[in-house]
């Protein structure tokens, strides 16, 4: 007879699972399109074009002069889609590249756009229409030691646009493109240009171009050799030296992804792949010294169970057990299905929480499960489970949506999976009822997911909630806003935000708390933008490092993270709700916020301490399987790494009690409006 429940039930978990396999992304992806060359110096005052200047006419006599650009916007990286709320393609403006200068910012006059078509199949397509005569910086690269008229220098390069009107600003980003452009860029090199096409305008044909890169290998430098550069648009291809000037009318220009790429290892044997995947995560991990890690016993142990892959199951644990053995946060494997129903898809009904005291109690109870025919009642107190005290059971068990990257995490899943096992598992169990005596039961686990899904608050919220929405809380002068995630649509979660600042401020509101205690993260230059609603000022906030193979080291990003002030700024007194489930891009925030002295951070705990930048690190690997792991190092100013490990710590501790853990009530929300009012006397 078919079980048609098991049947439902599976189905189900499969969809729960791929929420899950997308909600281990949760992500701090690099900001792409800064800047991260050393030695910035100012770009100077730009240059209007002389006029009148007679554009150089396309038709009959000049059938080739540049008027359309068009191509493909090729990608593989699982974070890009995320940024198309209001995508385009520019013709950016390249003098900050020439004078190295991390904060140029593009001049709306020089933004000349085009939008983005995306295709049933999710590829992306663009055409440009480029202006008679462009408005950008003029910049002399001849290199013959005259002061001349120069050229304007452009990338076609994708952007979206997240902050005020339809052109970019510098909160949106500054520098060049270091992704997604006609450029190809050399991380290695702290992004130099390196090939690619570059689209150049002269104002008449007594100007020069570098036709390569010269001994230094480096473009727009001294000792670039150069040649003339004819009059109008040129396309200048930098992939052959020397370098080709040409002229097209209609030219195919597909962009370049540049280092978030997906590194695509799928098509290898088991073996080879995880070999490969070790070889480089091994090597890119930014956190090898301060975790302790031993690649090669972890290269010992789990090569040959690779080797000896029989399926795509079998490369799932052994690439999954290897991730396991990384305590990061952010290393982590896509679900395998089949492979988790069998070995955690049982459980008992039962959600637990563990309060400050050291009682471990059941705070839902589903009916109809191996828990509510047992008798066990909402409230139940268990004092041990499979005949040892419970707090040394709960130490025995390995979380399966690891690994964590901060202990206190680690331990609250480890809560979580207490009682899953596979289908058929026996637990015993002690416990008591409130008010009851003390009683015993044997549990044997049953096809579960509810209980599971319970424990994961971003698939409890409703469908149609909103990723930023805020409130006046009743009775007070104190405002309210929630913040779920940094990963949904950026220009929507913008004008949302300015929006609740804005009417913050208009209402001369006294105080605001801040609620991301449920948000997974998603872009950390947004989480920086919402920041500087709260400073007047510029601030640094932290550095980055990554490996550098040419030169066997991790370098740092000269250019900082930096918070822009904000068009409006709230004043008031801040308190910051957080916990162990806001993570990467949500810590970042937080810790932004905590550079203020008016605000107050609240919790239970601190935040999951997971702070890797992991835009470079995704793979693509046999079995349809996909896997991230770290490769950005975040560090204070003074070289101390941030954040990862340790998580944002609370100023205000609150504990657990019985009432906060039944939901009875909102403990750290109560302390934080304690804490404001005592501020606001």
């Amino acid at each position: 007879m078919r079980n048609d429940g098991d049947i439902m039930t599976k189905k189900r978990l499969s969809l729960v699972l791929v929420i899950l396999t997308i909600l281990s992304l949760s992500c701090r992806a690099a900001d792409t399109l800064l800047s991260i060359n050393p030695s910035p110096s100012p770009t100077p005052e730009k240059t209007p074009t002389a006029l009148p200047i007679i554009p150089i006419q396309p038709g009959t006599n000049n059938p080739d002069e540049p008027v359309v650009v068009y191509g493909k916007i090729p990608y593989t990286s699982p974070f890009f889609l995320n940024s198309t709320a209001e995508p385009f393609v520019m013709l950016e403006d390249e003098a900050g590249f020439v004078h190295r200068d991390l904060n140029f910012s593009f001049s709306e006059t020089s933004q000349v756009i085009a939008p983005v078509t995306i295709g049933e199949d999710k590829s992306l397509s663009y055409e440009l229409t480029l202006p008679a005569i462009p408005q950008a910086t003029m910049v002399d690269v001849d290199n013959n030691g005259n002061s001349d008229k120069g050229v304007q220098i452009f990338a076609i390069a994708y952007w979206s646009n997240t902050w005020g009107d339809p052109f970019l600003e510098k909160r949106d980003g500054t520098g060049w493109s270091t992704a997604y452009a006609s450029t190809i860029i050399d991380p290695e090199s702290k992004g130099e240009i390196s090939g690619g096409i570059l689209l150049v305008w002269a104002p008449d044909a007594q100007q020069g171009f570098p036709t390569g890169f010269g001994p230094d290998r480096l473009l727009f430098t001294k000792d670039d050799p150069t040649g003339p550069t004819p009059a109008g648009y040129t396309y200048i291809d930098m992939n052959q030296e020397p370098f080709r000037f040409y002229k097209k009318a209609q030219e195919k220009i597909d962009l370049n992804e540049g280092s978030g790429n997906l590194k695509d290892y799928s098509n290898m044997s088991y073996s080879e792949a995880f070999k490969t995947l070790f070889n480089r995560v091994s090597t890119e991990y930014p956190f090898t010294e301060e975790k302790g890690i031993n690649w090669q016993e972890l290269s010992r142990k789990y090569q040959p169970q690779a080797d000896a892959a029989q399926n795509d199951q079998d490369f799932y644990r052994a690439v999954r057990d290897f991730t396991w053995g990384i305590p990061d946060g952010h290393a982590s494997v896509s679900l395998n299905n089949q492979v988790f129903f069998k070995e955690a898809g049982g459980g008992l009904g039962l959600v637990l929480d563990e309060l400050s005291d050291g009682r471990v109690i059941v705070t839902h109870v589903l009916s109809d499960t191996p828990g509510s025919e047992a008798g066990i009642k909402p409230g139940a107190e268990i004092l041990s489970w499979n005949n040892q005290p419970v707090a040394e059971a709960i130490q025995k068990v390995t979380p399966y949506f690891g690994p964590y990257s901060t202990e206190h995490t680690r331990h609250i899943n480890q809560l979580v999976f207490l009682t899953r096992g596979p289908i058929g598992t026996i637990f015993q169990a002690t416990f008591r009822n409130p008010g009851e005596a003390e009683a015993s039961a044997n549990l044997k686990t049953t096809s579960d997911i509810d209980s599971l899904v319970l424990t994961i608050p971003s698939l409890n919220q409703s469908a149609l909630s909103m990723p930023v929405d805020g409130k006046m809380l009743p009775g007070t002068k104190i405002g309210y806003i929630r913040i779920t995630t940094f990963n949904d649509d950026y220009n929507l979660m913008a004008r949302q935000w300015e929006r609740y600042i804005k009417d913050l401020v208009d209402n001369e509101v006294a105080g605001l708390i801040i609620d991301i205690r449920n948000n997974g993260g998603g872009n950390s230059a947004l989480g920086t933008s919402f920041a500087g609603y709260f400073f007047d000022k510029e601030l640094d906030l932290y550095q980055e490092s990554y490996y550098n193979e040419k030169t066997g080291a991790f370098e740092m990003m000269n250019q900082p993270t930096q918070i822009f002030p904000g068009p409006i700024q709230f004043k008031g007194p801040i308190a910051v709700l957080i916990g162990p489930n806001c993570a990467s891009a949500c810590e970042g925030f937080a810790y932004a916020l905590s550079q203020q002295d008016r605000s107050i951070l609240v919790g239970h705990y601190p935040t999951a301490g997971m702070f890797g930048e992991v835009g470079r690190g995704q793979y693509k690997l046999p079995g349809d399987m996909t896997a991230q792991y770290p490769t950005g190092r975040p560090n204070t100013l003074d070289g101390k790494i941030l954040i990862e490990g340790t998580g944002v710590v609370p100023s205000i501790t609150v504990p657990v009690t019985f009432e906060s853990a039944m939901g009875m009530t909102d403990a750290v929300l109560e302390a934080a409006i304690r804490a404001l009012q005592e501020k606001l006397k």
